[in-house]
This record gives structure tokens, sequence and C-alpha cells, in this order.
């Protein structure tokens, strides 16, 4: 346990340096609005449960003070996918047919028509939050370009902490899978899956806890903070820290209702999801320690999430040489030529042009 204690504290340091180069400079000034001009109400239907830091950290608190920002004028009117009863693939027709203003979910959940949509969280692909952020920053103009088609654009991004692997039993490394049954939530972390022998389900976040206590599911992907706010301590006992992904997300509004909007109210909107994108990176640097910490118990380390109960402590496995290398080679040789198979030459290239200076990969020979 000692030595558990003094791996997370070195994680922790390490996160903190992290969280401060991926949050990027402060602020100068907050988002404003000038007192007179007309109000406007905004429906948002972001995060997955109404339960998640990314949601009662930032989002909320960013919403109340929108009101006090701009003198009274912009009224947010939160949800979440929970609440309004929809998955991911509901977001983006939502969003288009005006049922919401802004909706937000993970780019490779809603990549069924939009197959670019993928290139910023394949599995495998980026080894930490700086990585992701610098790999988003990069695609957001080629994923918009892909999504003007569907009258759709980005206005901010958002990840989520590490997306590592909960289990039922003991994980000790990626070739524990073998025969799991696991649940993904992503075209690639399918095939990182099924290549090592895993079977993989496919189950909307909120459900993933009653899958998991009835063995529908043996394993699930997930950010720990995100698995620590749906108390999955409660059906799974252990966990393989290995970043299999970032759960990479937008805010997305149609360029409909964007367009609608008057010079001012749209700045301070941008603005807005500006801070917000902000504090989201900067959270998911310090949330993977934070909710490793958690689920295991280390009181010291929790600082964002909720502490395990005793009964309910889980293990963690730190991966090994071994397992990033294979989850390397794995992405190299199956993640990535099935993300083209899918979305095609033009990814490619585009893969090689954006992405390959940033990770150290290539597509094309």
């Amino acid at each position: 346990m000692k030595s558990l204690l003094t791996c997370l504290s070195a994680l922790s340091a390490a996160a903190t340096v992290v969280a401060f180069a991926a949050s990027g400079p402060a602020r100068a000034e907050t988002p404003s609005l000038p007192a007179s001009g007309a109000k406007i109400t905004i429906k948002t239907v972001t995060q997955t449960l109404p339960t998640l830091p990314q949601y009662t950290q930032v989002e909320l608190p960013d919403y109340k003070a929108a009101k006090t920002w701009s003198h009274d004028r912009v009224t947010i009117q939160p949800s979440t996918w929970a609440e309004y009863g929809v998955k991911a693939a509901d977001i983006l027709p939502m969003v288009r047919q005006g049922q919401i203003d802004i909706g937000a979910a993970p780019l490779a959940q809603v990549a069924g028509q939009v197959p670019f949509l993928e290139i910023a969280d394949l599995a495998g692909l980026s080894p930490d939050v700086a990585t992701a952020k610098k790999v988003a920053e990069a695609v957001i103009g080629d994923s918009n370009a892909a999504l003007g088609k569907f009258g759709i654009k980005i206005i901010g991004t958002y990840p989520f902490p590490a997306n590592i692997l909960f289990c039922k039993s003991r994980i000790g490394s990626l070739a524990d899978l073998k025969g799991r049954k696991v649940r993904t939530f992503s075209a690639s972390q399918n095939d990182l899956v099924t290549s090592l022998g895993a079977q993989t389900v496919s189950i909307g976040f909120p459900e993933v806890y009653g899958a998991l206590q009835r063995g529908t599911a043996d394993c699930a992907v997930t950010a720990a903070l995100s698995g620590n706010a749906a108390k999955w301590y409660e059906v799974t006992h252990s966990m393989l820290n290995i970043p299999i992904s970032w759960g990479t997300g937008g805010y997305y509004v149609s360029t409909k209702w964007w367009d609608s909007l008057d010079p001012p109210v749209q700045k301070f909107v941008a603005d807005l999801y500006a801070d917000i994108s902000a504090k989201q990176w900067a959270l998911a640097a310090r949330g993977s320690v934070d909710g490793v910490a958690c689920n295991t118990g280390n009181a010291a380390e929790c600082k964002i999430g909720t502490l395990a109960p005793k009964s309910e402590e889980m293990t963690v496995t730190e991966p090994s040489k071994s397992d990033l290398a294979l989850l390397k080679r794995t992405l190299a040789d199956k993640v990535l030529p099935a993300w083209v198979s899918r979305c095609g030459k033009a990814c490619a290239t585009e893969f090689d042009k954006t992405v390959g200076p940033i990770t150290g990969l290539k597509v094309t020979p």
C-alpha cells in the first residue's frame, strides 16, 4: 500500500504540471455583454449524468455566472442526457432540428455519419492529456468542415480524464481482456478490444452500472472520475490504469441558430465556451489521478470525486512497458487501418498532415 501511495503522489505531481500546460494561459477577462439589448434563453443538453464533475464543477458554475456576466441578458437552461432520456446518437439531430441550442457528446460517439470525427480520439492515440489537447486543436477546423455539411459546428471542446478499464474481477494487463465482455463506446475502441480477443458490448453510460451488476459486461471503459461519479466501485473491483482514450467531445450548435445570434451575443457565447473548455481540459488532467485515488480509497489524493467506502475500495494496476507497447502497436496495426477503411484515403492524408507531427505516427507508407 505504501508503494501505491508513493506512486500516486508522484503521479499527482506530474498531473499538476500537465494541468497547467493543458489549461493554457489564464483568460484576460471573463465573458461580458453590454447591459442593453434583447434577452435570450439557451437550452443545453451536455454531460451524460448530472453527477459528473464536468457538469457540476465546470459547466453549472459558468452557466450560473452567465447571468451576471451578461447583465441578465443570457439565461442558460441546462440538462443532461440522463435527464432528457437521450443517448449520444441523439445529440446532433436534436441540435440540427432546433430541439436544443447547444449539445455535447464525445466526437467518437457521434461519428456514425461523419467518421472523420474519430480522428480526435482514436483508441491508443494520446498517451497524456497534453497530447489529446494538441490533437483536438489540430483537427477542429477539418471537423467543422465535415460537420458543416449537416449544418452543425463545434464551438468548444472538452475531454474526460484518461479512459481506463474497470473490471469485476482482477485485471493485470491488456492480455487479461481475452474472452471477456467489455463495454466500449467508440468504433476504434471496438477495434482495439476485439483485436485483444475480447467481445465488445454497446451500452449507454447511464446503463453500464446495471450491466456490470448483472454480468452483461465483465469490464467497461470510462474515465476513473466518471466511473467514480456513477459509483462503479460498487460493482467492479479492479482497474487497469492505461489511457485508452480521453472521450474528447465537442459542444455543438446548428449553424442556422449560431448565425441568427446578434454578433455581441455570439461573441459572449463563444467566450463562455472558451472559458468552459479551458476549465474542462484542466479538470481532465487533475481528474486522471483523482479518480483512481477516490476509487482505491486514497483519501489524501481524492480531492474531486467521492472516496469509495472501505468495503468497496478497488485495486489498481499500472500498465507495464509491454502493455504500453502493445497499445501503441495495436493502434498502428489495427485501429488506424480500420479507421481509414471507414473514413477513406482523404482522412489518411489529413491524419498525416495534422496529427502525424504531434504523435509521430503516419498512416500512409
